[in-house]
């Protein structure tokens, strides 16, 4: 069972790592913007992080293999996932404004990210790694998947 989270600041690659995670996996990918909510139902939520959370449960619940891209998560938000999603397992893209020429290859241009906000990053006790955007995408993808396999 793959229940995976993909998360990093803004310009870190996250959506492009999440759907090249899924198809070495073999997972269906979803790019977790698209849970939020538009129009009308935008409007009468009070949050639409919680319709976002809402639409990422039921997400799971008819999938157990799949693969999401998001933003960063501070950690009360990781728990909330954690408590309707149970399983799931974050792989936070750490942004290394150092690898430009790594950026290139992914964007086919160089991409600085956005300043990181600021984001509690994944700690020793939650389930999930952390990986450095500071290689190609093929070899990120390969260091997730291998730290994943371990820590199931």
């Amino acid at each position: 069972m793959s229940r995976i989270i993909v998360t990093g600041p803004p310009g870190s690659g996250t959506t492009l790592v999440a759907a090249a995670l899924a198809a070495r996996l073999r997972v269906r990918f979803v790019d977790g913007a698209e849970l939020y909510p538009t129009g009308s139902r935008a409007k009468a939520a009070g949050d639409p992080r919680e319709l976002w959370l809402d639409a990422l449960a039921l997400s799971f619940s008819r999938e157990n293999t799949l693969v999401v891209a998001s933003g960063s998560l501070s950690r009360a938000w990781r728990d909330r996932v954690r408590e309707r999603i149970p399983g799931i397992v974050f792989a936070e893209i750490v942004a290394n404004d150092e690898a430009p020429v790594a950026r290139r290859r992914w964007f086919g241009r160089s991409r600085v990210p956005a300043p990181a906000a600021q984001v509690d990053p994944l700690t020793a006790d939650e389930p999930g790694v952390r990986v450095a955007d500071d290689a190609d995408l093929e070899s990120v993808v390969d260091r997730i998947a291998s730290l994943l396999s371990g820590a199931r």
